[in-house]
């Protein structure tokens, strides 16, 4: 059995993850969407997995973009799991809607919590609660990887009705609006040019302008930026100066560069 998992991923949850659940199920190769020539690579798969974070209550624009290119492809067993930071919303069931679009059937969605990245609303929390979250996510890896062993058809998992009607509204109403939610970043002094910002993010908005980062509005809000540079010299709105930074501690920012 062939079994191939894709990741989006902007400060290492969503590759975290996606290397958990291949570790368990042994054998099967993770691709970065970021990097994945039209997903060629998952013709003749026999597993298929999408593995991402949860972006404004809901899948990335890039994800989106990766799927239609999905399109006419017949792997036996499709899963998806949605990482985020407690509120999963109907992210999945989203998914399972856009898939069945494209003649694809989503078998089972699963919802990973681990600590939140995305700073402008704080940091992730101490490192007691980051601790108890990876030690749940590498439990929730296993269950998955057992569930995608069996090929398992299940529902897939959601936040509460509240969370499905409210959130899913934002998210539609923020939609259209993220690419350019990048005109809020900013650097300070720190900025030495080093040009980490620009070769992690995974949407590829970023360039350098005489040796400043420059945002092109084609942002995800994946926070990479901000999280990885070095010298925490990237920010965003006026509070993130204050605010700790995250990504996952056993992900490099050697595997983040595209």
């Amino acid at each position: 059995m062939s079994t191939l998992i894709y990741s989006y991923t902007g400060t290492g949850n969503s590759l975290w993850t996606a290397r958990a659940i291949a570790g368990e199920l042994g054998g099967a190769e993770v691709v970065s969407i970021s990097l994945a020539a039209g997903g060629q690579e998952a013709d003749g798969a026999d597993v298929l997995g999408l593995v991402f974070p949860v972006h404004m209550w809901g899948v990335p624009h890039r994800v989106l973009g990766f799927v239609d290119t999905l399109a006419g492809m017949r792997p036996g067993y499709v899963f998806a799991v949605a990482v985020n930071a407690g509120q999963v919303s109907g992210t999945l069931v989203q998914l399972k809607a856009v898939l069945a679009g494209r003649g694809i059937e989503l078998a089972a969605g699963f919802s990973v919590v681990m600590p939140s990245n995305y700073i402008p609303w704080g940091g992730p929390g101490t490192e007691e609660k980051c601790a108890a979250r990876f030690a749940a996510a590498r439990g929730k890896a296993a269950g998955i990887a057992a569930a995608v062993r069996d090929r398992r058809i299940m529902p897939v998992e959601k936040g509460p009705l509240w969370q499905r009607v409210l959130f899913t509204a934002l998210y539609r109403m923020s939609f259209n609006h993220v690419p350019e939610m990048d005109k809020g970043f900013w650097v300070d002094e720190k900025c030495n040019s080093c040009g980490i910002c620009r070769d992690v993010c995974p949407a590829a908005n970023i360039t350098l302008g005489e040796g400043r980062p420059v945002w092109n509005h084609r942002c995800e809000q994946c926070l990479a930026c901000i999280q990885w540079c070095p010298r925490e010299a990237v920010q965003y709105g006026k509070k993130t100066p204050k605010y700790q930074r995250y990504h996952h501690p056993e992900v490099s920012v050697k595997d983040m560069m595209r």
